[in-house]
């Protein structure tokens, strides 16, 4: 019998700023069992979904810890998308818009090809602004999203609908 995922889950008040509830995920880390139940069930979403793809990407930090394991486990070549400077070749970069500001994520120039279905996997989804510029990244290459992917869904956030028109998914609401 599998266990409960948001039983490993802890909100954290407050944090990074007063009034956000950040979901923090260190408690389902560090639980081998329960870290790999959640990568099978993560597996299994996209099986049951009849999720195709080529090769998996993923933003870094928290996205990496699943894209990673993710990946050898459905059996795909893994994509890192990084912060600016991180990447050693030849990179794209998407800039993107923050609450205040904007930031940026990178790729290498050769880590897609034009004809590849890219599944793109993070942690959490809430407003969406990373996933879009991961998207927009990916789609520049000319490859396509077969899939975007989380363990983590804030669904009092806009998040999905601004990845209208993507098939999304997620393992675990709030």
């Amino acid at each position: 019998m599998s266990d409960d995922l948001k039983d490993y889950i802890r909100e954290v008040p407050d944090f990074p700023k007063p009034g956000i509830g950040f979901k923090d995920i260190s408690p389902l880390l560090k639980d081998a069992r329960i870290f790999a139940q959640a990568i099978e069930e993560i597996a299994e979403l996209c099986r049951s979904n009849s999720i195709e793809a080529d090769v998996l990407a993923c933003p870094e930090a928290r996205g990496f810890i699943f894209g990673a394991a993710l990946a050898g486990h459905l059996g795909l070549g893994f994509i890192p998308i990084r912060k600016p400077g991180k990447l050693p070749y030849d990179t794209t970069t998407v800039k993107y818009a923050l609450e205040y500001g904007s930031d940026s994520v990178e790729m290498h120039t050769d880590a897609v090809e034009a004809d590849q279905r890219v599944l793109l996997v993070d942690d959490l989804l809430a407003t969406g602004g990373t996933t879009r510029a991961c998207i927009d990244l990916i789609e520049q290459s000319g490859a396509t999203i077969a899939a975007c992917v989380f363990l983590v869904e804030l669904t009092f956030l806009p998040g999905r609908e601004v990845l209208e028109g993507y098939d999304v998914h997620s393992l675990i609401h709030y």
